[in-house]
């Protein structure tokens, strides 16, 4: 019998509404949903970042005392800000403060993290050391400012005691920015080390492995592996730090105010002072533009040499 004549049953209605591909439901209503989900951060960032900052922008571009309508300068207050003394030794006195407390915070973090690795994963030693991050910039200054203090702090009686003799911690230009950047080098340490602790999960434990039976040491295991595999981590814990750095205020505030001869008298220190001290907003937006050019130019600088875009682990 041919083919013709016994053709192949057709598929009925149930299998082929089996067979039909379902149509994508609920697409539109869950990009809906997540818009409605993003909304207020959406809000947020535009009324407290995006809108503030072309507002300054504008600023920097007038002479505004509050009590008047902003009056347009045009480039006024740039051509005097390069001519202001303040203004650099306010950058100079940043800087200085940032490569102290940037240099002594990543060394000792980045130990502290490499020690939790090896010797302890102990959630309480974690614990322990994120504790002085959890004090407040204003709380940890003044604890510091009494320790300190030349004639009654405990810390200038030790060394009193110890021969060494007074030292104006924060009265002295010499000691003033050293004295502020380890403050909150005491402050910052831990939450970067467990930053640096979190990127030392991610390294294979069979690298060390593989150099402990080639004899390498641990000081070499740091630096032929560690190191290298730890870059992305560091690099962004550097960004994260510098531009944190530059933004100083707190702790000089209550500390010094900016002095002795305006020793310690950092950029945001120096921006306070024009807008709330001179009401002088139209300069102080000016400086702030500044600053905000300045760390734009150091975090392309420090993504660019510390290549963390980039890892070692394939």
């Amino acid at each position: 019998m041919s083919a013709v004549e016994n053709p192949a049953p057709a598929p009925t209605s149930s299998g082929a509404h089996r067979l039909r591909p379902k149509p994508a439901v609920g697409r539109r209503d869950d990009t809906r949903l997540a818009l409605l989900f993003i909304l207020p951060a959406l809000v947020g960032l535009l009324l407290f970042y995006f809108w503030p900052l072309v507002r300054g922008i504008w600023l920097s571009f007038t002479s505004w005392d509050i009590l008047t309508p902003a009056r347009f300068v045009g480039l006024a207050n740039y051509q005097e800000m390069i001519s202001d003394p303040a203004f650099w030794n306010a950058v100079r006195v940043t800087l200085l403060y940032v490569v102290i407390n940037i240099g002594i915070q990543t060394v000792v973090a980045l130990v502290l993290a490499v020690l939790m690795q090896r010797l302890s994963r102990s959630i309480v030693l974690r614990s322990l050391v994120l504790t002085p991050f959890l004090v407040s910039n204003v709380v940890a200054a003044l604890v510091f400012l009494w320790i300190l203090d030349f004639q009654l702090g405990i810390g200038n009686q030790f060394l009193e005691w110890l021969g060494v003799g007074r030292v104006g911690f924060f009265t002295t230009e010499a000691w003033v920015i050293p004295t502020i950047a380890l403050v909150n080098v005491w402050r910052h340490m831990g939450y970067t080390a467990l930053l640096l602790f979190a990127g030392l999960q991610a390294i294979p434990g069979n690298l060390y492995e593989a150099a402990r039976v080639d004899g390498a040491s641990e000081i070499r295991q740091f630096f032929t592996i560690t190191l290298p595999l730890l870059r992305p981590i560091l690099g962004l814990v550097l960004i994260i730090s510098v531009i944190g750095s530059f933004q100083v205020f707190d702790t000089v505030a209550v500390t010094t105010g900016g002095g002795p001869v305006d020793a310690s008298r950092v950029l945001q220190l120096y921006i306070y002072d024009n807008a709330f001290g001179q009401f002088n907003f139209g300069y102080a937006a000016a400086l702030s533009v500044a600053m905000l050019v300045i760390l734009m130019v150091v975090t392309v600088l420090q993504y660019r040499v510390t290549r963390a875009g980039q890892t070692d682990l394939n």
